[in-house]
């Protein structure tokens, strides 16, 4: 569906929140909940269980393999700061990725 601009909206089952220097992606596969980061070509990710009651996993990417497991989503976002280099306060998070962690 086009908007007034003649653009295309960008796919309903993708929610997304952005700052000027990164953007947020927050998905559902058929197994897990996604958050990914791209900041300046530097990607990150927060994975978790479809339930939402596992432990979140940080990757490299959304494909990556799993650096670390966190019981929090505090402790993921700082890692994922880490990744990107930047504060994990200056990370922007899509509405429905606000209840990730246990």
């Amino acid at each position: 569906m086009a908007d007034d601009d003649g653009d295309t909206d960008p796919d309903p089952d993708i929610d997304r929140a952005e700052t000027d220097a990164i953007t947020a992606t927050y998905a559902e596969t058929d197994a897990e909940r996604v958050l990914a980061f791209d900041r300046d070509g530097r990607t990150a990710a927060i994975a978790q269980n479809r339930d939402g009651y596992a432990m979140l996993k940080v990757r490299p990417s959304v494909d990556g393999d799993e650096l670390e497991r966190y019981y929090g989503f505090d402790m993921a976002l700082d890692h994922v700061g880490e990744l990107l280099a930047v504060s994990p306060h200056e990370l922007p998070i899509p509405e429905a990725a606000e209840d990730m962690g246990m």
